[in-house]
């Protein structure tokens, strides 16, 4: 028990109004007005929908606020979660786990139509890790269970979330199962893919190969703005009876609007702060610390795992800016594998094109690259 008696120990059970560790509540999501807006009217438009950024960029939290919206003025939404998939039986089991998190009206639908089908909703995945002799077919389960989804969005108004769908492109005939079943029903309901590897999501919409080729508009999720950083470190602190003072600049400044990192670094500054107490310079410098010691194996690591011509381009990234000037010619990365690892760098999530050239995604890996290797 805690008592009133221990001012101090009352203290250290604030909690943090600065979240980094997954996907924020609906609540939580700020800095993304315009967007939010965009996304909500694309679904309830059937305009279908690939919302596009890196790791760790907010796009599922973004999508649990549309959701929210959305569904607090009917449209339900079904929460497909694609993640490192590798087979059928994955996506047929991950669709199911998308129908058996449904509650209230629609999941009476849901398995009203099942029924119909000899389907019953949340148990595919546990059939489908029995012996292959008594394994029902993923492609064809995956195929009843989106025909259960379809034809519930023509009895109650549905969106679906296909999150991480990048993971389908590792499913061979997975994308072409979807289309299929759905194609002809995209009037029917919205449909958003998130994605966090660009190019993947890029090659899947893109490429005339694939089957979802021009069917849905590419949208990217982008840096958050300095003034919505901003705001969000000053509003949390203000809420906690905290001041950030100026020190608020220099997240912005060092983060570069990486949402979860800006999180984590403003987390850490406000746990050195007191209540009725302002953000001081010491505050700072002590918070980064601390940061980088949680996080610098896990640069390292990451960066062990990259190719040499990728290592070296993210270090002339990182230290220069540049992939061709005097940071390149140090490390001795000529410019045809510079461009070559800087194509498949901005593929995978690890850079981004900025208007000044090329940044890297990470300002916490940029930082440790700067500290690791100081030219």
């Amino acid at each position: 028990m805690f008592s009133s008696e221990n001012p101090s120990m009352l203290r250290g059970m604030d909690q943090s109004p600065f979240p980094y560790h997954g996907p924020l509540q609906p609540e939580q999501v700020t800095g993304r007005e315009q967007l939010a807006l965009d996304l909500a009217q694309r679904i309830t438009d059937r305009r279908l929908t690939a919302l596009v950024g890196p790791r760790r960029y907010g796009k599922t939290s973004l999508l649990k606020r549309v959701a929210a919206d959305l569904q607090s003025v009917g449209p339900q939404p079904v929460w497909i979660d694609l993640y490192q998939m590798t087979s059928m039986a994955d996506v047929a089991g991950a669709v199911d786990r998308g129908l058996d998190c449904v509650a209230g009206p629609v999941r009476r639908i849901l398995d009203s139509v099942a029924a119909t089908l000899s389907v019953n909703i949340g148990v595919l995945r546990f059939q489908l890790a029995r012996s292959p002799t008594r394994r029902p077919d993923p492609a064809l389960s995956l195929r009843t269970l989106l025909t259960v989804l379809v034809s519930a969005a023509q009895r109650h108004e549905l969106f679906i979330i296909f999150d991480e769908f990048s993971g389908i492109a590792n499913v061979e005939g997975g994308a072409g199962v979807l289309r299929t079943e759905l194609q002809h029903n995209f009037q029917s309901f919205g449909i958003v893919f998130a994605g966090s590897e660009p190019s993947t999501m890029r090659t899947l919409f893109s490429e005339q190969t694939q089957p979802f080729f021009a069917q849905a508009d590419l949208v990217e999720i982008g840096p958050l703005p300095d003034d919505a950083v901003h705001r969000i470190i000053e509003d949390g602190f203000a809420d906690t009876d905290r001041n950030a003072g100026g020190i608020a600049r220099h997240i912005v400044e060092f983060a570069g609007g990486h949402p979860q990192r800006t999180m984590q670094l403003t987390d850490a500054l406000w746990r050195l702060v007191e209540p009725g107490e302002t953000a001081n310079q010491e505050n700072w410098e002590n918070a980064l610390a601390t940061v980088r010691t949680n996080v610098d194996s896990g640069s390292e690591h990451i960066y062990s795992l990259l190719p040499t011509g990728q290592k070296k381009t993210l270090r002339a990234v990182a230290t220069g800016g540049s992939i061709f000037g005097a940071a390149a010619s140090m490390l001795d990365l000529p410019p045809g594998t510079a461009s070559d690892a800087a194509e498949k760098l901005l593929g995978n999530g690890f850079l981004q094109r900025n208007p000044q050239g090329l940044s890297v995604v990470d300002p916490l890996l940029a930082d440790w690259l700067r500290r690791r290797f100081p030219f």
